[in-house]
């Protein structure tokens, strides 16, 4: 053995990963990026849940009470509710996670040390449910009642983890195995030579493209019908919502990975780049999408990151129609936001696609 070779080899291997600068710079970015989104984006301790109140008994006391709840920071008023069925209209919706209702007969409640207020919280996120009980143990109206709150969780009563996972975990592998298989599509049509071929015939840019992502959208759904057979018979998951709208949205999530794995491939050089960069859109995806973490215990600047990443928004319409029954076209913001991800990635991968050899 010849420490002189070894040293060679070596140094080849050093002057060749700095040629890769795109190797060079995952190996900085994927732990810098890490260490950003642990550090900064990912906290367990909700704060400021969207809420509403619905003030039936509209007295002082009432009012005082709702201002202790809310110096809690534990929720933050963002729509108006004057019943419980607006209450359970916004829950139904995805536009609050948190609803308080004090009931009419506010104060003689309290002096009969029965149940005063109500907290409904939206079950299908388990960290929502933890963050409501605290504000059940809160005391009000110098009572030593300890039932004066209660707290409802619907779509989710049990806390049953399955129930929360397997709706998200659908979006997780979708955008997993989508980005990855067409950015490696392309990158292998070139790296064995068979552009080539498609130098010489009329094929447009934008057919080739479509072409190639058409059979992965049915693998796509494939992978959707795998997941909920196994999660509704193994974990006994719910789908409470139309099954179309399931397909419909899971439908919205692999167009929009497809485009995007499609403009990786015009970046990448090697099937090995199109991993690397598969992974570095992968990271952030499933950290920021609120699949793992609560989306609300996130600082502003991770949200609006959050908000441009496509598995966010189907988090949300999975989790609407699977638990809590709700017509996808209710949440048309956020299939708003996933068509338009879609078409603008895929516009902008096909004008960076080059019919030709680089």
């Amino acid at each position: 053995m010849s420490p002189r070779r070894i040293i060679a080899i070596l140094v080849k291997e050093l002057r060749q990963l700095r040629r890769d600068r795109l190797t060079l710079g995952m190996m900085i970015g994927i732990p810098t990026l890490q260490l950003l989104l642990f550090g900064f984006a990912i906290n367990p301790d909700v704060r400021h849940l969207p809420g509403a109140v619905a003030d039936l008994s509209a007295t002082s006391a009432s009012r005082a009470i709702v201002q202790d709840l809310l110096a809690t920071d534990v929720v933050r008023i963002v729509a108006p509710a004057q019943s419980p069925q607006d209450i359970q209209r916004l829950l139904d919706r995805g536009t609050i996670k948190l609803g308080i209702i004090v009931e009419r007969d506010l104060e003689r409640r309290l002096s009969d040390g029965r149940e005063a207020l109500q907290v409904i919280v939206d079950g299908s996120d388990t960290s929502v449910q933890a963050a409501a009980r605290q504000l059940s143990a809160l005391p009000i109206a110098a009572t030593a009642n300890p039932s004066a709150i209660s707290v409802l969780a619907l779509y989710n009563p049990a806390r049953r983890a399955a129930i929360n996972v397997v709706p998200g975990l659908i979006g997780v592998i979708l955008t997993m195995t989508m980005v990855m298989f067409t950015a490696m599509a392309i990158v292998r049509e070139r790296e064995r030579g068979n552009l080539e071929l498609l130098i010489t015939t009329p094929v447009r840019s934008s057919e080739l493209m479509i072409g190639k992502v058409l059979p992965y959208v049915a693998v796509g759904l494939v992978q959707t019908s795998l997941v909920l057979a196994l999660g509704v018979s193994v974990f006994d998951v719910p789908i409470r919502g139309s099954l179309l709208d399931v397909y419909l949205a899971a439908g919205l999530l692999i167009v929009a990975n497809l485009a995007l794995g499609l403009l990786v491939s015009t970046r990448a050089q090697s099937q090995f780049q199109a991993m690397q960069m598969a992974f570095f859109l992968f990271l952030p995806s499933i950290l920021l999408s609120g699949f793992m973490f609560p989306f609300d215990g996130m600082p502003p600047a991770a949200q609006a990151i959050a908000q441009v990443l496509p598995l966010t928004h189907f988090v949300a319409l999975i989790r609407g129609v699977m638990l809590r029954g709700v017509d996808l076209w209710v949440m048309w913001p956020h299939v708003l936001a996933l068509l338009g991800f879609a078409s603008g990635v895929m516009s902008l991968a096909v004008l960076r696609f080059r019919k030709r050899l680089d």
